[in-house]
């Protein structure tokens, strides 16, 4: 087969839907258009000559418009993120195991290794390293689910931690429904262990709202964190405490999605409470929740509910603390995305590039790899006050 890039646009729309393995009718039903409209495109018979129509078929397809186009801005990068997510689909499309067929035994990792690999595959994640993170994912996978099969006992909590840090990174990376395997697959593997249940619905409740199930998600994550709530919080221990927190915080960021605000500014204070028990610079079950974390997500809340002045608010007061230096690269650089995004809205171009351009400087892989952050940067650099700076990133990075 020919190469994408140098495929006619109606050829490219077709190719990368096989890749998306959406069939042409459902292809056409997320763009709102007809089956004879998208078979006609990709035949050529019908031109896309709208630059509207050219956004909405690669928001569709999870791709950017430049790369549609077939233009050669990052034809590299977006290949490798490709080929890397189709590793990961074939590791999880993988039950050997399961069906009792044979595995060679020379690949086995000693336990105290895997649980290393399994450490520092969370931390590269962490540290915003996606390129990295997807890279180590596949062989992770295969070494968890052996663990698993060979002594559940000390192997059932390492897959848990192989399928969330998996789901982690498909969300980051916009692979929705493949993220939503993952998982599916760590709640599954957590069945039975509450606490196990609570660490795994973290990553479906993010799963969810990535799917557009706000509702769905803040029914999951409450009833997981409070089940493992304590009966006094003044008593509980701080994982226990960073768990529940964390997903009443997610809970939150539900009901701010579903435009609730009482309920979200109801569970945010609660996550607060045990916030304060907890105390900043804590990781407890790659949570990383404390007091900087749970005001973080009121700025993230106050954007989703359509208030872009709270927002920046928030922001501006949060990353002023010691705190904010102690979370991981991964949780402050999706935030400035987001910052930036609240800047945007509260009309405020130069702040928004601002803040962008430090999200680069402390992850870039944040802004060139996660398809969200790529798609704020575009918006940022089409207005005319935007910095030079942010037009000459979005020039390196493809979204022109």
């Amino acid at each position: 087969m020919n190469s994408p890039e140098l495929l006619p646009v109606g050829r490219r729309v077709a190719y990368w839907r096989g890749r998306r393995r959406l069939s042409q009718q459902v292809f056409a039903d997320r763009l709102g258009r007809s089956k004879s409209w998208v078979d006609k495109v990709e035949r050529g018979v019908r031109s896309l000559d709208k630059v509207s129509t050219l956004r909405d078929i690669a928001a569709v397809l999870r791709i950017d418009t430049a790369v549609l186009l077939g233009r050669d801005a990052q034809p590299a990068a977006m290949a490798e993120r490709v080929e890397g997510v189709e590793r990961i689909r074939e590791a999880l499309s993988t039950y050997e195991i399961a069906l009792g067929r044979p595995v060679a035994r020379n690949g086995a990792v000693p336990a105290d290794r895997l649980a290393r690999d399994v450490e520092h595959a969370w931390v590269t994640f962490q540290h915003a390293r996606y390129p990295q993170a997807v890279a180590a994912v596949p062989g992770l996978l295969a070494g968890v689910q052996r663990a698993a099969a060979d002594d559940p006992g000390w192997g059932r909590p390492l897959l848990v931690e192989g399928y969330r840090l998996t789901a982690s990174v498909l969300v980051k990376l916009g692979e929705v429904e493949l993220g939503w395997l993952a998982a599916d697959r760590a709640m599954a593997a957590a069945t039975g262990d509450p606490v196990l249940v609570a660490a795994a619905a973290v990553q479906l409740g993010q799963v969810f709202r990535a799917a557009g199930r706000a509702r769905a998600a803040q029914s999951a994550v409450l009833a997981a964190g409070y089940k493992i709530a304590p009966a006094d919080p003044a008593e509980g221990a701080p994982g226990a405490l960073s768990l529940c927190g964390t997903l009443l915080v997610q809970g939150a960021l539900s009901a701010a999605r579903r435009g609730d605000d009482r309920a979200a500014i109801e569970l945010l204070d609660e996550a607060a409470g045990m916030a304060a028990r907890v105390g900043d610079g804590q990781d407890h079950h790659r949570t990383a929740f404390g007091p900087t974390a749970v005001d973080l997500a009121r700025a993230a809340a106050a954007l989703d509910l359509g208030d872009a002045g709270e927002a920046v608010a928030w922001h501006e007061r949060t990353t002023r603390r010691d705190g904010w230096r102690w979370l991981p690269l991964e949780h402050r650089a999706a935030h400035l995305v987001d910052a930036a995004r609240a800047y945007a809205w509260a009309d405020d171009p130069a702040r928004a590039g601002r803040v962008l351009l430090d999200a680069d400087r402390l992850a870039p892989a944040e802004v060139r790899h996660r398809p969200a952050a790529r798609e704020v940067l575009a918006q940022v650099a089409r207005d005319p006050h935007a910095p030079a700076a942010i037009i000459e990133l979005a020039v390196a990075v493809g979204v022109t």
